[in-house]
């Protein structure tokens, strides 16, 4: 049995969805921290058991029978990413999963100014040291973390941030496809991948840029220090920590740790990856769809 952790999540059900397509949906099983979120997989024939990384007792059931276990990273902030991520490890090579897959990033490394690289280096080298085939998918970083920028962008019309650098923006629909070849293609991927990336990489210059074109509304980049930028978002509302976690990332950026391409996301789906603007388009469209929601749940009330 092939067993995804996390499979409620925005890469997880995607993942889900192609395997679907690829075998039945009895050789399927998910591990999932709320199982009244994946009724509709149970539906399907998929297995769904409860599974926490934050409750490792909780993982020897959900990945009982597993051949293969695929673990998407823990979405922890901060401390416990790592914990979180060895533990589900741990209990998957328990289960005698004989081959392990893992979501890491095209970043990964032990130097990075972002700390979630730190905590996927240490989390492949742990997998590496299990003795077992393993898989780390170095996913390209991901095109929907934009979202970010766009209600600042199209209310000011200014991505207003710290010197960045590019970004090999990459859709989930594109990571969730190579997951599932990975998967059910032994031999496609094995060990640490090379970065599985878009075809360019963009920095946000470019993504107003992109913007200004699909909104046909002028939207600039403009650049403030990092200090400054700091102390505006945290004016905000931003904590403190989340706004550490944020500049690591533009610094990050600016020294040049996503610019990466790399062709094998291409090669192994066995077409063009989607580029930044599929991804912007989607977003645009949930946001309107969202104000367009609140403006219905709003009763029109006459003059009085």
């Amino acid at each position: 049995m092939i067993i995804i952790t996390g499979a409620t999540g925005n890469l997880g059900g995607r993942i889900v969805a192609r395997l679907l397509e690829r075998v039945p949906a009895a050789a399927i099983g998910v591990s999932v921290r709320d199982e009244a979120k994946a009724t509709g997989l149970t539906a399907k024939g998929v297995r769904v058991r409860e599974g926490d990384f934050t409750r490792p007792a909780t993982l020897e059931k959900s990945l009982e029978g597993a051949d293969q276990v695929l673990v998407v990273s823990a979405a922890i902030r901060g401390g416990g990413a790592f914990e979180a991520n060895s533990a589900a490890i741990d209990a998957a090579v328990a289960a005698g999963a004989s081959r392990i897959l893992y979501t890491s990033h095209q970043a990964a490394s032990a130097t990075s100014l972002f700390p979630p690289q730190r905590v996927h280096a240490a989390t492949e080298e742990y997998l590496a040291q299990q003795g077992i085939p393993f898989v780390a998918l170095r996913n390209g970083f991901y095109a929907n973390a934009l979202g970010i920028h766009l209600d600042s962008a199209l209310s000011t019309g200014k991505i207003t941030i710290p010197e960045d650098g590019p970004v090999s923006w990459t859709a989930h629909e594109d990571l969730a496809e190579v997951a599932a070849v990975a998967l059910t293609e032994p031999d496609a991927i094995s060990g640490t991948s090379p970065p599985l990336t878009a075809s360019a990489a963009l920095d946000l210059g470019d993504v107003a840029r992109v913007l200004t074109r699909l909104t046909e509304r002028t939207i600039t980049r403009v650049t403030i220090g990092d200090d400054e930028w700091k102390a505006a978002a945290i004016a905000r509302g931003l904590p403190p920590m989340v706004a550490d976690f944020s500049l690591g990332m533009f610094q990050a950026a600016r020294r040049g740790e996503f610019s990466v391409v790399n062709p094998t996301l291409e090669t192994t789906i066995a077409h063009p990856p989607l580029p930044v603007e599929h991804t912007l388009q989607q977003l645009l469209g949930r946001r309107d769809r969202s104000a367009a929601g609140q403006n219905r749940a709003v009763p029109h009330r006459p003059n009085r």
